[in-house]
């Protein structure tokens, strides 16, 4: 059996064992490093994607050789049963479209598996029957993911059929196939995604229930403290409501996602990042009262983070963590003129957050190793803090300290407060044993009124069914 161990300092990056069945010392494969691998047929060699390659090496490693390259991340690479090619998951880091590729087994005729099928592509996890007769993938369609056929073969008395036929139709979303030895059976993971809304109580020190313990996250507060903006999960639609959960409104509407809600300072409207199914981010403003969202920067590719500087006529907003050399700097957007620029001084930081003041942007740099004070001013930086997998920068509501995910042992992922003045951290609370939701952009954290920590605890329900099926 094939492992994986993550190398957190390496992004996807992991390093790959071999585990004796049914027991027995793993052995590293080398000095193989990369995001997925599976077996050839021949148990001989492996083959594995790296970044956007493909490559093949001998089982203990040696001799690797690249076969392809691809626009995006290679995962989930299989070999059809009868050794002749190649299909895989293209993900595409700018959009978060998923597709399927084929080529031969050489790495010659490249070509995508579906194109056009789904729009935007949806598609992961593939794996073949084990006769070669038909093909299963996960799709995802209006929200939840389903198993997918696709006849692989053709027999004297009918065409191959390139059209996929929906094997699994809720109420759940199932993912990942894996066919039976004998073929009559698909194991799958049956999801139903949910959260809870949760406030770390110090004095307890335990996560309670919050604002009735709604399925929620990204959560802010108008400056008032009468209003909340939050993003439904998993639905990624941007609500507003009383904090009590009266006048609650939906601001936004399938199939845009949101994200990174921030109220104006005169609690009127509230800027957000949004976007289609497969496009890039983009910032956004809508009345508090409902309307259409309004998009107030270009179709520029991936803008996210804003935030109300404390005029109410200028947002300052970041650019997506594609890559760390897809991060400009800080951009700043005057709403009257719609003119753009990126803040002197600024240049390649991202993750800004204005502080309740509106003196300082807390941000992050290019590789998320270092927390970094802005002055909106004077134009200069200092260092918060720095470490690896940092994330999630927040301001307590004084503007005296800045609260942020860390992970200081490469284990698991704290919460840390620095505070502006003397810029040293400390530790607020330990993440190890929360079950954090994954949300449309991470792990979330926030705080409430008081500062206190608030999270989204991950209560889906996820089982593996066995679901029998005859193919014609």
């Amino acid at each position: 059996m094939l492992a994986g161990t993550l190398i957190p300092s390496m992004s996807l990056l992991e390093t790959f064992w071999v585990v004796p069945l049914p027991g027995g010392s793993p052995r590293r494969i080398g000095d193989v490093l990369a995001q997925d691998a599976t077996w050839f047929p021949d148990g001989r060699r492996i083959l594995y994607g790296r970044e956007s390659d493909l490559y093949v090496a001998r089982s203990d490693g040696s001799q690797a050789r690249k076969l392809l390259t691809v626009a995006g991340h290679a995962w989930w690479p299989r070999i059809s049963p009868d050794g002749e090619r190649i299909r895989f998951t293209v993900a595409d880091p700018s959009t978060g479209a998923h597709s399927l590729w084929e080529a031969s087994i050489d790495g010659t005729n490249l070509r995508p598996l579906l194109p056009g099928w789904n729009s935007p592509a949806a598609e992961c996890c593939g794996n073949w029957t084990p006769d070669g007769r038909y093909f299963l993938f996960q799709s995802d369609h209006d929200n939840r993911t389903d198993i997918w056929a696709l006849r692989d073969k053709e027999s004297l008395l009918r065409r191959r059929d390139r059209e996929p036929v929906q094997l699994t139709t809720g109420p759940l979303s199932y993912s990942v196939p894996l066919p039976s030895r004998d073929g009559k059976r698909l194991y799958v993971i049956g999801d139903q995604r949910r959260g809870e809304l949760a406030r770390y109580d110090a004095k307890l020190r335990q996560n309670v229930p919050y604002l009735a313990g709604i399925s929620a996250e990204q959560v802010r507060f108008s400056r008032d403290g009468q209003w909340v903006a939050y993003v439904a999960y998993p639905e990624t639609t941007l609500w507003r409501s009383k904090v009590d959960g009266t006048e609650r409104l939906q601001l936004t509407s399938p199939p845009m996602g949101s994200a990174l809600p921030r109220w104006s300072p005169d609690g009127k409207q509230i800027a957000f990042a949004g976007a289609e199914p497969g496009q890039p981010w983009g910032i956004y403003v809508v009345s508090a009262d409902g309307g259409a969202p309004q998009a107030v920067v270009p179709q520029e590719p991936n803008r996210t983070d804003p935030g109300w500087l404390p005029d109410g006529n200028s947002l300052i907003y970041g650019d997506s963590f594609i890559s760390e050399a897809a991060i400009t700097g800080i951009h700043w957007l005057d709403l009257r003129t719609h003119q753009t620029s990126i803040l002197p001084g600024s240049e390649g930081l991202w993750s800004p957050r204005v502080s309740p003041d509106g003196r300082y942007v807390a941000c992050l740099n290019r590789d998320a190793h270092r927390l970094v004070l802005f002055d909106l001013t004077t134009r200069w930086t200092a260092e918060l803090a720095s470490g690896a997998n940092m994330g999630w920068p927040e301001w307590s509501h004084d503007s005296k300290s800045v609260f942020f995910l860390f992970e200081p042992t490469n284990d698991t992922f704290s919460l840390f407060r620095v505070r502006i003045d003397d810029r040293q951290p400390e530790k607020v609370m330990s993440l190890k044993d929360v079950r954090l939701a994954l949300g449309l952009v991470g792990e979330w954290h926030g705080l409430a009124p008081d500062d206190s920590p608030l999270m989204l605890r991950d209560t889906a329900s996820q089982e593996i069914y066995a679901l029998d099926w005859e193919a014609p």
